[in-house]
């Protein structure tokens, strides 16, 4: 006699089938990759903010919801009008790269939601490109301060993120726009201190120059000082005779007449 299915496993099965067709989107969740999640579990203790799920399958109960976030390196340009130190508009393009701290989502959801760039991110980096732009003029922003701004810029706002869970990863000024009158001015004037350096250059070259000649004839002069002190008569007459003696040791010489040049000094003839 063959066995009878139970009626209660049957129905425990078709239930199952039930539930996995009715429920099964709301219970199994694919994490992708560069992706975090935390789970609300609104009837027992609310947001789990310490059990962060991991890139791979999670299964939840059905009435608890998967929060996801994105965790990958995430870029955010903006344009802001600005005022410098003298209260001039400046209009900047500035880009910032973040991500959320991998193993804080469940604080940062719960403090700011899945919203956050909006809410967080940008008015942090517009309060401290505004609070960092006033402490300088047109010109310091425009040429000579402008890395040091950027730096001071990106360290406030780094800061400031991750206190609220966040990691910032680069903040970079793409363009100040200046009004165009003070722009050109601005250019005229960098051109000029550059024509002024350049001549200043030049002047301290040649002056070196000069230096350097004035060093070389006071050497010389100091040296032929020396040799006319140190030359004295029998000196000369000791070398003249070297030189001599070896002028005679050439093919051309014929005749060497030993004391009867000037001042007793050897006298060569017959050369051909």
């Amino acid at each position: 006699m063959k066995n009878k299915v139970s009626p209660i496993i049957l129905t425990i099965v078709f239930a199952a089938i039930v539930i996995l067709l009715v429920f099964g989107s709301r219970m199994f969740h694919i994490i992708e990759p560069g992706a975090r999640a935390v789970i609300f579990k609104p009837y027992t203790i609310g947001l789990d903010v310490e059990n962060i799920k991991q890139p791979g399958l999670a299964v939840i109960a059905p009435w608890n919801k998967l929060i996801t976030y994105k965790v990958k390196e995430q870029t955010k340009e903006e344009t802001m009008d600005v005022l410098d130190k003298n209260s001039m508009s400046i209009n900047m393009d500035i880009s910032v790269r973040f991500n959320p701290l991998y193993n804080e989502i469940g604080q940062l959801h719960e403090k700011f939601g899945v919203d956050y760039i909006s809410v967080l991110v940008i008015p942090e980096v517009r309060s401290a490109v505004r609070s960092i732009t006033g402490r300088y003029t047109a010109e310091e922003l425009f040429a000579s301060k402008r890395k040091e701004v950027e730096e001071l810029i990106e360290s406030e706002t780094t800061r400031a993120l991750k206190e609220n869970h966040i990691e910032m990863r680069a903040l970079l000024i793409r363009s100040i726009q200046l009004p165009e009158q003070i722009k050109q001015a601005i250019e005229n004037k960098l051109k000029q201190e550059q024509e002024a350096q350049a001549y200043q250059f030049r002047l301290d070259k040649e002056r070196s120059e000069a230096e350097r000649k004035q060093i070389e004839a006071e050497g010389i002069a100091t040296y032929n000082k020396i040799i006319d002190n140190s030359l004295t008569p029998n000196i000369i007459k000791q070398m003249g005779i070297e030189a001599t003696l070896k002028l005679s040791e050439s093919p051309n010489s014929k005749v060497v007449v030993v004391g009867s040049g000037k001042d007793g000094l050897p006298l060569i003839l017959g050369n051909n």
